[in-house]
């Protein structure tokens, strides 16, 4: 379970320079927004905005929409608020538990699905938000995210000899799974005319070492904000980073891979006979 307390102090302290770091999230961002640019759209409802990356892109493509943008960290709030205009109403809130009463057009979320702990009931709840037409368009990251990352960890357990499970982070989904997942709320709920269109990209970015690629990740909020702490000592985290700065360089530096997935549930009109 994600410790939403944790998650609103991490983002918060870092939105001053989540811009910086955060390469792959712009990615997914631009390539959700490229899905739905062209879409007929005068409501939307955006969750996680962070510091408006998406946000900005929503307003460019949709000047007339209502857009109504939500956060659950306050410091980023704060700083979105004070970089944009007043055209769009920011709201300081977490999308699980907020109660909703209107209806959209599209509701987006960029790289945020991965810190809900009830995603099945979450997506549901987005679903029957949707107007006739409407699309609700998401991208969270895949089970291969960070995977060198795990596997130094696996092997700095099996050289020290460690039993207990430690883990770099939480776990995230396959396409399959949550394509699975999505399939199955659909069908829970008998929305015959939900349409589910998904794709799975990669990218891959380089660092000079571990240690600059695991500060990159402090510095956008998202290292472990799980409930439950690792019992790492410092020396485990020297070998960790030790193993990754050997198996994993590459010309440019060491690598790191992020697994992008990308989900387009589409409310579709059914024809009256």
């Amino acid at each position: 379970m994600i410790d939403k307390n944790k998650l609103k102090r991490r983002f918060s302290r870092n939105a001053k320079t989540y811009d910086q770091y955060a390469k792959v999230q712009k990615i997914m961002g631009d390539t959700l927004i490229e899905n739905v640019k062209n879409k007929d759209i005068k409501n939307i409802l955006e969750i996680g905005c962070g510091t408006g990356y998406v946000t900005r892109a929503l307003e460019r493509y949709f000047p007339k929409a209502n857009i109504t943008a939500i956060d659950l960290a306050p410091g980023m709030i704060e700083y979105v608020k004070s970089t944009m205009g007043e055209n769009i109403q920011f709201i300081c809130g977490d999308a699980e538990e907020m109660i909703f009463n209107e209806k959209y057009d599209l509701i987006i979320s960029n790289a945020t699905f991965q810190w809900f702990n009830h995603l099945e009931q979450t997506l549901g709840k987005f679903i029957n938000l949707l107007n006739k037409d409407g699309i609700l368009a998401f991208s969270t990251f895949g089970e291969n995210t960070f995977k060198e990352l795990h596997e130094a960890f696996r092997k700095a357990k099996d050289i020290l000899g460690l039993k207990e499970d430690i883990f770099p982070g939480q776990s995230f989904y396959s396409l399959e799974k949550l394509q699975k997942i999505c399939n199955q709320m659909i069908m829970s709920k008998s929305l015959e005319n939900k349409k589910i269109l998904c794709a799975q990209t990669y990218e891959i970015e380089h660092f000079n070492s571990c240690k600059e690629f695991l500060f990159s990740v402090k510095k956008v909020g998202a290292n472990n904000s799980q409930n439950h702490r690792n019992k790492t000592t410092p020396d485990f985290i020297e070998k960790v980073m030790e193993i990754y700065d050997q198996d994993y360089l590459e010309g440019e530096g060491v690598r790191a891979t992020y697994h992008n997935l990308f989900f387009y549930i589409k409310c579709e009109e059914v024809n009256q006979r």
